[in-house]
């Protein structure tokens, strides 16, 4: 059996390929201002300073705009948790410091720019939006902590750039489809302009992580197809935890913003095809283990995502008799 690297011989033997990635996404990262994407001519004083603080009739947004900007925003907020995992499973120095940098760096425009716009608009209630950002960012978020509950991943102690550098490639590419998703419910050329630029730098991160994750996968196969495994089985985006996220996920989900389909089809799927998981004939016996429970468990994900899709429909249909209901009433 082939022994596992240890994180540090993961990180000087990838960190070549870390270089070239980063060049690669200084090279066609844009750079762009939050201000500019902000409407500013809406904006008001609150009663602190005069004005009138929020009432709901004030947003423009439909409740299932509402749910998704706030749980765009709240899981672009917990960037200190973020930043420190892969602080902590990268390195600081060389290439990896410079990603590390440059990725906090860009990411932390996304929450300036959304958080600015809901305010400046009036879109959602500040102070409600405020209380849950203590929550959530108080409690932070580990990725890895749903895997160890699960009982998963305890052959890789040592190696949680693994893990951590699987679960971001997924994660941004979710964040993509959300963003760019919640854009087109907004019914606001500002707000679906500004999440189509957030959804590009997602993209541009997602793919610097998938190129790394593939490199992990061509130097040491077993042990990185365990860790995607872990990650896949057990994924959890990074708003789990926060205020109101079953009620909002669920409105997102209902409302095609982001649901299992699109998870399986959209995140899922793509990335695994692009590392040729299962086509390629380089793993051992504790690889094709872990490709196996990984098609199992994409196996029972189908399932789920068609159970989902039924139960969706029939609640989608009783909504819109009740509507046609009170339509005719009134």
């Amino acid at each position: 059996m082939a022994r596992n690297l240890t994180q540090l011989e993961l990180l000087l033997e990838l960190e070549p390929v870390a270089e070239q990635n980063v060049n690669r996404h200084l090279s066609m990262a844009k750079a762009w201002h939050p201000h500019d994407y902000v409407p500013w001519d809406e904006a008001r004083n609150f009663a602190a300073m005069g004005g009138i603080d929020w009432a709901p009739e004030q947003s423009q947004l439909s409740e299932v705009a509402k749910a998704a900007m706030i749980t765009n925003l709240l899981t672009e907020d917990n960037l200190p948790s973020y930043h420190r995992e892969i602080a902590e499973n990268f390195s600081q120095d060389g290439a990896w410091g410079t990603w590390v940098g440059r990725w906090t760096a860009e990411e932390n425009r996304h929450g300036i720019v959304i958080r600015d716009y809901l305010v400046v608009t009036r879109g959602v209630d500040p102070v409600a939006l405020e209380n849950a950002r203590m929550i959530h960012m108080t409690n932070g978020f580990n990725p890895m902590k749903a895997i160890r509950a699960a009982g998963a991943g305890d052959q890789l102690v040592d190696t949680g750039f693994l893990h951590s550098v699987a679960y971001v490639t997924f994660q941004e590419l979710a964040t993509r489809v959300s963003h760019r998703n919640t854009g087109k419910v907004c019914n606001d050329p500002v707000a679906d302009r500004m999440l189509q630029r957030i959804a590009a730098d997602e993209n541009l991160h997602m793919i610097f992580y998938r190129n790394m994750c593939g490199a992990a996968l061509d130097l040491a196969p077993d042990q990185a197809l365990e860790a995607i495994t872990d990650i896949v089985c057990n994924f959890q985006m990074p708003g789990a935890g926060m205020p109101d996220w079953r009620r909002n996920g669920v409105l997102m989900a209902k409302h095609g913003i982001y649901d299992l389909r699109q998870h399986l089809e959209e995140v899922v799927m793509p990335v695994l095809r692009k590392w040729n998981v299962f086509e390629r004939n380089d793993f051992g016996a504790r690889g094709d283990e872990a490709r196996n429970r990984l098609g199992e468990f994409l196996q029972r994900l189908e399932s789920d995502c068609a159970r989902f899709e039924e139960q969706r429909d029939r609640a989608l249909a009783r909504e819109a008799a009740k509507r046609d209901l009170v339509g005719a009433k009134g």
